[in-house]
């Protein structure tokens, strides 16, 4: 039985609809990549590439 299945035949109920990422630090710590990091990483990107931020 996947997680999924099991949690609908134990009456759980998923309030996040996350599908988990991280990345390994040098010290090979797991550390979570979030909404927001990707919104400030994608906001850099558009701003980096943006020729009228230069000036």
């Amino acid at each position: 039985m996947n997680n999924q299945n099991n949690k609908q035949a134990h009456g759980i109920k998923e309030e996040i609809d996350f599908h988990e990422a991280a990345i390994v630090n040098e010290k090979g710590d797991e550390i979570a990549i979030t909404e927001e990091m990707v919104r400030s990483a994608i906001q850099k990107l558009d701003e980096d590439t943006d020729p009228k931020s230069e000036g």
